[in-house]
């Protein structure tokens, strides 16, 4: 198999690491086509395990991209959210995959440094060597213990809790739904869990709340008010991005805003507003995934 087949035969794994660790769908695919080139200058047939080179390389480039996004963040208007991509089927029925491509579990990576994002989501997501991950990351082997025993701790002490089951999360995002749309304020707020959080990322290009909207309340009261505001030839959408569901806003052909809703035990836990129009390509469709995960060739940020 020549190089171009070796790079397609892994793309999907090295999109979700890199997709994992840069949080966009199109940093994730920049840092695929900048692999893909080294590696086309690499004489494969001298290469003994393909899988951890590529994996090693694309982490190199994300963990890059990763850092210098950081430094472009620290200037964004408002929360900072990831961007919502479509999980493929197989990929849903992985759970220890789905969990951490969720967008509640991306949430929390946002919080680890670049290297112990990388660290965690090679060794616990994938499983990866040490000895490989300490390649990848260009760290010693009991660097590498050190960080994935405090990156995993970090991320247990804020991990997020939903459910898993799909039918109790469509249930209680279809009383979401129609409470909302109905602007019933009472069954909207007996939905949403005492400690809700409400995230919403406008990137300063459109409205968005600036600061988390936390308790019942107060986010019943947020989305009733923005639920008031005429939209254009609006029509809503409901479906999965990131293995949760998902309500996707459109006015028009243009999609204004998607909402990721978090789940457990039979209330909504989070809500996150995506409403940066740069990152919203992948949520448009599903149509050009490749094997489990793709994303849009466009730019966002």
């Amino acid at each position: 198999m020549g190089a171009a087949g070796l790079f397609e035969e892994h793309r999907s794994l090295l999109f979700t690491i890199a997709y994992e660790i840069t949080g966009t769908a199109t940093d994730a695919e920049d840092v695929l086509q900048d692999s893909f080139l080294r590696w086309t200058d690499v004489d494969a047939a001298t290469v003994q395990n393909p899988r951890a080179y590529l994996a090693k390389t694309v982490t190199r480039q994300a963990l890059n991209s990763l850092r210098t996004a950081q430094r472009r963040r620290e200037d964004y208007v408002g929360p900072w959210l990831p961007e919502p991509i479509v999980v493929a089927p197989d990929v849903a029925d992985n759970a220890v995959l789905s969990e951490s491509l969720s967008f509640a579990m991306l949430v929390v990576l946002e919080t680890l440094s670049p290297d112990e994002r990388a660290v965690f989501v090679l060794r616990e997501v994938f499983d990866f060597p040490y000895a490989e991950i300490a390649e990848a990351t260009g760290k010693t082997q009991a660097a590498v213990r050190q960080i994935a025993s405090r990156a995993k701790a970090h991320v247990r002490a804020r991990q997020p809790r939903f459910d898993v089951d799909a039918q109790r999360q469509k249930a209680v995002s279809d009383r979401f739904l129609t409470a909302l749309l109905g602007g019933d304020m009472q069954s909207l707020m007996d939905v949403l869990a005492p400690g809700a959080v409400l995230l919403s990322d406008g990137g300063g290009k459109v409205s968005a709340a600036r600061k988390p909207v936390v308790g019942a309340d107060n986010i019943a009261r947020f989305l009733l008010g923005i639920a008031k505001t005429p939209v254009p030839e609006m029509r809503v959408e409901a479906t999965l991005l990131n293995g949760m569901p998902a309500l996707v806003v459109f006015s028009g052909t243009r999609i204004d805003v998607v909402a990721l809703i978090q789940s457990s035990n039979d209330c909504v836990t989070g809500v996150y507003l995506v409403r940066n129009p740069d990152k919203l390509g992948a949520a448009s469709s599903a149509a050009g995934f490749t094997d489990a995960l793709t994303a849009p060739r466009g730019r966002s940020r």
